[in-house]
């Protein structure tokens, strides 16, 4: 992923936010919204770039979801976009939130500098395009990511009467009541803004709405925000019913999930994560047991490009012949035998636990600079 230059007029070093901003602006965004810019603010002043994927890593969030608040401040005239040739984000003018507001214009005659992006560009969809190439440790080829468009609906701030009429409709009336049940709690009016945003903007029919809480809540999900972010994934990629729903949702069993959990990650599998795992499982052959225990070593290791570093161990192994899980311990035992001859280590207990037959500072290294 490439890194966004961001730039505004004026320049202080201090962290300011305009009471216009806070006055006018900060109700009627979301906490999404706000956080990231905010975030982009003190990045800015900090003078450090950062990245739509690094973002997404800092608060939890898609990259989609990134993007969404992006041109949620965008239509606010809050910042510029800026956009290379394929129209990917490549920099971020924010403009003075103190100001009055300038209709953002994209177009040669616009009077905002222009920015060239110091690495690769930065694409906008939710998950990042990658191929074989681009990654050599991939070996089989990963299908690039196909763009979709970004969901336009934002999630309007209902009214308490439009809550009462939503509430008090026979059909959303039994919906309401089964996802008490589903959630273990009683519903908030924020949580029936969500329904009813679900229902009235993404157009959700109740059987759906009901599927869509049910596979959330099967996958230990109850909080009404990231139900909200499948919703708006399902709408983005045309999910009408029921069964459209279940056949997207029997894309990946639950070894896949139990795969993502052990490697730190909460989100829905994007291709490039589901085509390590298919590789781990399908072209070496490894049991999920292995899998994990090579997550568990990822985790102790390294806080990112936990993907990579797990394929690194797991293509190690298979060179090895391991096969089941019972195969690493010898080939830690051997790994034991050959460092005997080394200087003495350290007596830092962290340098004690064993390790297998590679040097993770020099794994790190070369996946950092691939």
């Amino acid at each position: 992923m490439g890194f966004l230059t961001i730039y505004q007029d004026n320049y202080t070093d201090s962290t300011v936010i305009s009471n216009r901003f806070i006055d006018e602006y900060m109700q009627a965004a979301n906490d999404a919204q706000l956080k990231i810019y905010l975030y982009l603010i003190r990045m800015m002043r900090a003078r450090l770039d950062t990245s739509i994927g690094d973002i997404a890593d800092k608060f939890n969030y898609t990259e989609k979801d990134v993007v969404r608040a992006l041109k949620y401040w965008e239509r606010n005239a809050l910042l510029v976009l800026d956009y290379d040739g394929q129209k990917n984000i490549v920099g971020i003018h924010l403009m003075d939130s103190g100001a009055p507001a300038p209709v953002p214009v994209h177009s040669a005659a616009a009077t905002y500098p222009s920015v060239t992006a110091p690495f690769p560009s930065l694409a906008a969809p939710a998950h990042t395009a990658v191929s074989s190439a681009a990654h050599p440790a991939m070996g089989a080829a990963v299908p690039e990511q196909t763009q979709i468009q970004t969901l336009s609906a934002e999630k309007p701030n209902y009214t308490a009467d439009q809550l009462r009429d939503f509430k008090a409709n026979e059909e959303t009336a039994r919906l309401l009541f089964v996802a008490e049940q589903y959630l273990k709690k009683p519903l908030s009016a924020s949580d029936m803004r969500t329904i009813l945003f679900i229902m009235d903007k993404l157009g959700f029919s109740e059987d759906l709405t009901d599927y869509l809480i049910q596979y959330c809540v099967d996958r230990g999900k109850r909080d009404l925000r990231y139900i909200e972010k499948v919703a708006i994934s399902w709408a983005e990629q045309g999910i009408t019913t029921q069964k459209q729903a279940a056949s997207l949702a029997g894309k990946y069993d639950k070894a896949v999930y139990e795969i993502m959990r052990a490697l730190g990650k909460n989100n829905i599998p994007t291709e490039t994560e589901v085509a390590y795992i298919d590789r781990w499982r399908k072209l070496y052959g490894f049991e999920n047991d292995v899998i994990l225990t090579a997550c568990e070593r990822t985790v102790l290791a390294t806080d990112s490009h936990r993907f990579e570093y797990a394929d690194s161990i797991l293509t190690s192994w298979s060179k090895a012949g391991v096969h089941h899980k019972s195969d690493i311990k010898p080939l830690d035992e051997n790994h034991r035998r050959s460092r005997v001859s080394r200087p003495a280590a350290s007596t830092n207990k962290f340098n004690q636990f064993t390790q297998n037959e590679y040097d993770f500072d020099a794994l790190e290294k070369e996946i950092l600079s691939n």
